[in-house]
């Protein structure tokens, strides 16, 4: 048989503590009396103490500092050093541009959006083609904006396809060589040059994996005798400054995949030639106020996009081949 004895909490809570300080004093005294040997000795004096005092902080903050620095190290490399040596070896395989798609970088830096340009948009506002003295209310807007066969009387409708393209690029010495920006999105197609060197079967899309590409047209000439074949948008603002580039966007199907824009202006685009469809979505903080939609644009419409606060996306109809021209404005 056991006897269980209960004794009140209280009492026994205080006799460990008793217990706890009773312990702390004589380990107290027991390092007092180390210390006052120590002196008595003259093998240690004061300053002797306060110097290795002195020392044992000056480790402890060194090595504070040092996992600092591997720690910031650490986050160079993943943000820096990684996209820098990946297109180091793209440029050195042919690509023009030393940093043209650093996304990594740019989304870890970028500011956290306040939300306010997405609150209560679902869909993009569709306008009629209209005066410039109309449009003004818009021009500076961050709500997705199509204005109707506002490019529709464009030579470049007729004229501009992959054919003309080529040929003005070929007739125009050092022209491939002056390409400030080139995107092969997920096309295999790593340059200006092997695009004008796909076979007219695979150009045409009769044989061989879909293609899409973009560039910045960087090359005077060039970029003249494009801007013959299209005026600045009727509807800007006269004031509005303009790039001294323009931007070609062509291909099959695949179109681009979900990204912002690094850019300092506001985008506007023309589509020339086919169909495509554009995704927007809000940024991921903005997610539990905004919401994510697709529209749909024709040969002949513009379509202008903030595309610097908007995550954006595009697919062209199967078979279909898309021409835009893309600029800023600001």
């Amino acid at each position: 048989m056991f006897l269980f004895i209960s004794r009140p909490m209280g009492t026994l809570d205080n006799r460990m503590r008793a217990v706890r300080d009773r312990l702390g004093e004589d380990f107290n005294s027991k390092l007092d009396e180390l210390h006052l040997n120590a002196l008595r000795t003259g093998l240690v004096s004061t300053a002797d103490l306060q110097e290795a005092y002195r020392k044992a902080r000056e480790i402890n903050n060194n090595q504070n500092r040092l996992n600092l620095l591997w720690l910031l190290g650490i986050i160079f490399f993943i943000l820096v050093a990684t996209p820098v040596f990946y297109e180091t070896i793209s440029f050195l395989l042919g690509v023009r541009c030393f940093l043209p798609n650093n996304h990594l970088v740019w989304e870890a830096t970028r500011p956290i959006s306040d939300c306010e340009f997405c609150k209560g948009v679902s869909a993009p506002l569709i306008l009629p083609n209209l005066t410039r003295e109309e449009f003004a209310r818009y021009a500076y807007s961050s709500r997705p904006i199509i204005v109707k066969k506002a490019v529709a009387n464009w030579p470049a409708q007729q004229q501009l396809n992959y054919s003309y393209i080529k040929q003005l690029y070929e007739s125009v010495p050092g022209s491939l060589d002056d390409v400030c920006q080139f995107q092969h999105f997920n096309s295999d197609l790593k340059s200006l040059r092997q695009v004008f060197k796909m076979s007219p079967s695979r150009a045409n899309l009769s044989e061989g994996a879909p293609w899409f590409v973009g560039w910045s047209v960087c090359h005077a000439t060039v970029l003249a005798e494009l801007r013959k074949l299209y005026p600045r948008p009727h509807f800007l603002p006269v004031d509005a400054e303009m790039p001294s580039t323009d931007f070609i966007l062509m291909g099959y199907e695949q179109g681009a995949v979900m990204h912002l824009d690094y850019i300092p202006r506001l985008m506007w685009q023309a589509q020339l030639q086919g169909n495509k469809s554009w995704f927007l979505t809000p940024a991921p903080e903005c997610d539990h106020q905004c919401q994510s939609f697709f529209f749909y644009v024709e040969p002949g419409d513009a379509v202008l996009v903030d595309t610097r606060i908007w995550y954006h996306a595009n697919t062209i109809p199967r078979g279909q081949f898309s021409f835009t021209v893309q600029s800023e404005y600001g």
